[in-house]
């Protein structure tokens, strides 16, 4: 399958989750990319928008992998186990923490403004990316929203790898995927259209949907 662009992605994604429509329900889209795409099925199920906006706290020897994540409001999870498997320290995931911390709060003022995050208490929790590769990030998105509060988590895309459930581990409740192609190599090789989501647009689709 060959998405035309994310909001093609997102109202195809949202045919799958219709079932998960009420008025406990909320989405949540990664930014930037993961934001279009939330759109979508947040307009389709009548449901309040947000943005989890997280950071990986990295191992010092590999960013890429993730010891733990940060959220706003002060949320922190981190992996003790794989901590003390790579010999990694509490003084050094806190040093990644700082530096990752005043980023996750630049990119939550640039993208909520002075709007308060809903509510996730006791809530369903739709996380949206555009795609998943690696699947830490969306992995570390759904810890942040369990740490929130949300009682059932379910992780939706349009594209993933075979084994991406797998990636993601319990961190989320449910999984809901389009296409999990054989040859996966890259997100943006099953996307006719993808240019890099703005600030802006971020900006704007929370204010398109958002419920105060």
């Amino acid at each position: 399958m060959l998405f035309l662009n994310r909001a093609d992605a997102g109202r195809r994604l949202a045919t799958r989750l219709t079932g998960f429509a009420g008025p406990d329900t909320i989405v949540l889209g990664l930014p930037r990319g993961g934001v279009p795409v939330a759109l979508e099925v947040a307009r389709a199920l009548g449901a309040p928008l947000d943005v989890v906006v997280v950071r990986k706290l990295g191992s010092p020897l590999n960013p890429e992998y993730a010891l733990g994540a940060i959220g706003a409001g002060g949320v922190r999870v981190v992996d003790t186990d794989a901590m003390r498997a790579l010999g990694v320290t509490a003084r050094e995931i806190d040093s990644t923490e700082v530096r990752e911390r005043a980023e996750l709060e630049r990119r939550t003022v640039r993208f909520r403004g002075t709007r308060a995050e809903l509510d996730l208490a006791g809530k369903t929790a739709i996380v949206v990316d555009d795609g998943i590769a690696t699947g830490s990030t969306a992995r570390a998105a759904c810890l942040i929203v369990r740490e929130m509060g949300a009682s059932r988590i379910v992780l939706a895309v349009p594209v993933a790898p075979r084994d991406w459930i797998a990636r993601i581990g319990g961190a989320a409740d449910e999984f809901v995927c389009l296409e999990t192609p054989a040859h996966f190599f890259a997100v943006g090789q099953w996307y006719a259209d993808f240019t890099q989501t703005t600030d802006e647009e971020v900006s704007a689709a929370l204010a398109t949907t958002r419920v105060t």
